[in-house]
């Protein structure tokens, strides 16, 4: 027979010990119980279920015939007797159900709301050119290259950064360091809130960048004239065309 081991030897003596403190605990309860009052129902209930007992011990211990003797009771296979040595507590080993958050999957809540949005601005652009023609001017002269000569209005502010800084920096650096920090802007502030005055950080944020690349593509559409020189366009025109 295998040996047991020491710390389940010392679990099982402790559980002994608990089971007979409780024993002792009951049966003293029941003593100061006993004192009380106990209603006459419960006391003829009581006496009958003892006059029944030693009639089912006798049933239980007499033998049938042609029939193996029962294993006693509260044992195991083979009659082996079992012993509980602990009890696992349920939330141990069993998964708790996730508290309900304000949260929703991305497929299929958020993906259909915005291919529906896509579909509809899709829809909404060519319907527009279909019954509005576009300002576009004549056939591009190679001979004659227009003065200002302007980008388009997204790419205005990048051509004023590049009239003001060094190639590599106007167009490298700056626009780059800009999408990094709109790119760390979620994990720098975390706050879920959608009120703006819990998010001043990435609301001032965001504000800087649009006012920075609006007021660039203003210089370039309005205060910029031939040459590209900085002027007024209350005193010298208006140099911009669509």
């Amino acid at each position: 027979m295998a040996e047991i081991p020491e710390h389940l030897l010392k679990r099982a003596q402790e559980a002994r010990d608990r089971l007979q403190g409780s024993d002792e605990g009951a049966a003293t309860a029941t003593e100061d119980k006993s004192e009380a009052k106990i209603p006459e129902h419960l006391l003829e209930r009581t006496v009958a279920a003892k006059d029944r007992e030693p009639v089912a011990a006798a049933a239980a211990a007499a033998p049938i015939s042609g029939s193996a003797p029962l294993p006693p009771a509260g044992s195991g296979p083979g009659g082996n007797t079992q012993r509980l040595l602990t009890v696992v507590k349920s939330g141990s080993i069993q998964d708790v159900k996730l508290k309900p958050v304000d949260k929703v999957h991305v497929w299929p809540h958020l993906l259909i709301v915005e291919f529906v949005a896509a579909l509809s601005i899709t829809a909404f652009t060519v319907i527009f050119s279909i019954f509005v023609n576009a300002p576009l001017l004549e056939l591009a002269n190679f001979n004659q290259t227009p003065n200002p000569s302007k980008a388009p209005w997204y790419f205005l502010g990048l051509q004023e950064l590049l009239t003001l800084f060094h190639p590599m920096v106007a167009g490298v650096t700056i626009p780059g360091l800009a999408l990094f920090l709109l790119i760390l802007a979620p994990y720098i502030d975390k706050n879920p809130s959608n009120k703006p005055e819990d998010r001043k950080f990435a609301i001032s944020l965001m504000t800087i960048h649009l006012m920075f690349w609006g007021v660039l593509v203003m210089i370039g559409s309005f205060f910029r004239g031939p040459g590209f020189n900085f002027i007024f366009p209350w005193a010298d025109g208006l140099f911009f065309e669509l």
